[in-house]
């Protein structure tokens, strides 16, 4: 493991010398991607010279059982060795980890989709609460939510919602929500008290920058028209709304949620590049699906990934088999530990992909 550690030593101190090159700062794009390459090596850097140490301190200790020949010093080298012997297990567990080649995508913003699926009303009042469940995550972790675009439901939450999350490794930990949700409960619409099965399909997509797409701006229609919805008096009286269609792909994009046009433009932009982005990623994706069993992160957006049963509070993950009774703390916003599950068990795959 050490050789492997001082050849990614090496390859990390190349890249600061390139970084430092007048000519990669004159080349933006290859700066950027210098850049990103450089941070992601930092962690492996970090647990390098801890595991360094420790073999070094290992061997301090070895040399005091060998040749030291007072019983005291010699009884505390072997507590030594033992406590440096579980931290050196530990850490070699963690390297193996992060020498696994992470998603690329994974320190990247997301766009986030959410569509009410079977169930009329119900399913768009349970696109609401996801939305909720969301946006309250996002704000325990600290990171900012844009409104795109919506669509209301006839009695309450949305037929449909998008939404920018701008923060750190943001895709990363998102990316697990992919997927069909099913409510089963008592809709606020039936009069019988008869439990009623619904859903809602979330989409969680890296979000794309200049540098990933170039789109050419003579492929792009742009339509504008009056907003609807919240927006104070701008609502239906400035043509602030924003439509855009990418011609070649057929691609069509709506932004109304801010009164000015540009801003809705600079937004309506940033979904258009992920949408041309995701039908290449999107290949990534399906190659993932074909080895990994547990359809974590696979981006497979017809696959039911989790239900909500609201009478016996109940929440269960169907691609790892994990049931919880603790719906309402879920619901309000407490998915890191679904996440956290999710990721072990992507990790354990991934680790076996890499033996194999």
């Amino acid at each position: 493991m050490l050789e492997k550690l001082e050849a990614i030593k090496q390859k990390f101190d190349e890249l600061e010398l390139q970084m430092n090159d007048p000519s990669a700062m004159s080349d933006m794009k290859r700066f950027i991607r210098l850049s990103k390459d450089y941070k992601e090596l930092q962690p492996v850097i970090e647990a390098y010279y801890k595991y360094r140490d420790i073999l070094s301190n290992i061997d301090h200790a070895k040399d005091i059982l060998y040749n030291e020949k007072d019983e005291e010093f010699r009884n505390l080298a072997k507590e030594e060795m033992t406590l440096l012997a579980e931290a050196k297990d530990k850490l070699e567990e963690d390297i193996r980890l992060m020498l696994i080649p992470a998603d690329p995508q994974d320190n990247k913003n997301a766009i986030v989709e959410i569509r009410a699926g079977t169930g009329g009303d119900e399913a768009s009042i349970f696109a609401g609460d996801l939305y909720r469940m969301y946006t309250k995550y996002c704000e325990s972790r600290r990171w900012k939510i844009e409104l795109v675009d919506f669509t209301p439901g006839t009695a309450g939450g949305f037929k449909e919602i998008i939404f920018d999350v701008i923060g750190d490794n943001v895709y990363g930990q998102m990316k697990y929500e992919s997927g069909v949700h099913r409510v089963q409960r008592v809709p606020q619409t039936e009069t019988q008290g008869r439990v009623h099965t619904s859903a809602a399909t979330v989409a969680v997509l890296p979000e794309a920058d200049e540098f990933d797409v170039e789109i050419k701006p003579a492929d792009v229609r742009k339509d504008t028209y009056c907003s609807s919805g919240p927006g104070g008096q701008s609502v239906n009286t400035t043509y602030s709304a924003i439509r855009l269609t990418h011609v070649p792909s057929g691609i069509v994009v709506t932004c109304q949620d801010e009164k000015s046009q540009i801003k809705n433009f600079e937004k309506a932009m940033k979904v258009l590049r992920t949408r041309l982005y995701e039908m290449e990623y999107q290949k990534y994706l399906d190659e993932i699906s074909k080895k990994r069993k547990t359809m974590v992160s696979t981006g497979d957006r017809s696959a039911k990934i989790r239900t909500y049963n609201y009478p016996q509070s109940r929440i269960t993950d169907h691609r790892i088999n994990l049931t919880m009774y603790n719906l309402q703390t879920v619901v309000d916003g407490d998915i890191q530990q679904l996440i956290d599950a999710l990721q072990l068990a992507e990790n354990a795959e991934r680790l076996k992909e890499a033996v194999v």
